[in-house]
């Protein structure tokens, strides 16, 4: 016999079968795009050149810019802990997902942790002929902060709404990776770090949520809610590829050949480009994992 509609048992909706895959090779790409920053940047003649040269040209443009940076970084940690724990608080008092908020807050203070740990475990910068700090620096901790800040918004929020939350996030995690800098308290390969190691811990974190809340991780697709306009992927594909060809352009200048000119700001602009773009690569890789994850209301199937 046949139960009445509202007497159906009720099965808990699943991210779609093939997305485990997905967000694996994800979390491996940060790890081993984390080793890789690590290597080059640190362990290489060129990569300790490039990374130092940036840090160093920053001085040039220190001023006005630099007052605006540091009143940012002055105020990060406040701003990242309050736009966190009222989102998260909000949610989960709200919409009652007290296991999404157990999980997103977690893998934040754990991403805060490790870079604690690997700040003061990895070892010195080794003398490769670069005028350099010898301390190790990465992953930028301001940064670490401010990016896991911004994800656990972005693993609490609804799916119409994690396109925008995305974008936003991802922006305020750019800002305060490029501040760093003009600052000259961090590299561009600490920021990148920082975005990678917070993906390293975000990513299972995200997984966990999508398997644990399938109920409310279900949504109407892209461009049927202003949280899921196109324009949220569209925006971030753009900038960064204009960032791009402010880097190739940057380092085109100072390349070895008939028209090679004296770098005064090239690679400070070719590193706030790399900053840019592994920032918002991440911010769309991400967005189209769980969009991809997600289930549609239409299709309970799937």
């Amino acid at each position: 016999m046949t139960l009445p509609r509202q007497a159906q048992p009720r099965i808990p909706a699943r991210p779609t079968p093939s997305s485990g895959f997905m967000f694996a090779f994800a979390w491996l790409a940060c790890v081993v795009g984390l080793i890789a920053t690590y290597y080059y940047f640190v362990q290489t003649t060129t990569g300790q050149f490039v990374d130092e040269s940036a840090l160093v040209e920053a001085v040039d443009i220190h001023g006005p810019a630099g007052k605006a940076a540091t009143e940012f970084l002055d105020w990060l940690p406040t701003i990242s802990l309050v736009m966190a724990a009222v989102v998260v608080l909000f949610v989960t008092l709200i919409r009652r997902r007290w296991s999404a908020a157990g999980i997103a807050v977690t893998a934040c203070i754990g991403a805060n942790i490790a870079t604690q740990v690997l700040k003061e475990t990895l070892p010195a910068r080794p003398d490769m002929g670069v005028l350099t700090l010898e301390l190790n620096s990465l992953p930028s901790g301001h940064t670490t902060l401010a990016a896991s800040a911004a994800a656990a918004v972005f693993l609490m929020a609804s799916p119409r709404w994690r396109p925008l939350a995305g974008f936003v996030g991802g922006t305020f995690a750019i800002a305060s990776g490029v501040s760093t800098l003009i600052n000259q308290w961090h590299r561009p390969a600490d920021v990148v770090a920082a975005f990678l190691l917070v993906g390293a811990f975000m990513i299972p974190a995200g997984w966990l949520i999508m398997r644990n809340g399938g109920a409310w991780n279900v949504w109407d697709g892209f461009g049927t809610h202003v949280g899921s306009a196109k324009i949220w992927l569209t925006l971030p594909v753009v900038i960064g590829l204009a960032s791009a060809g402010v880097a190739v352009y940057s380092l085109a200048r100072i390349a070895p050949g008939p028209l090679q000119e004296d770098s005064t700001t090239n690679y400070f602009w070719a590193g706030i480009s790399l900053i840019v773009i592994a920032g918002y690569l991440a911010t769309v890789a991400t967005t189209a994992l769980f969009a991809y994850a997600a289930r549609r209301r239409d299709s309970p199937g799937r």
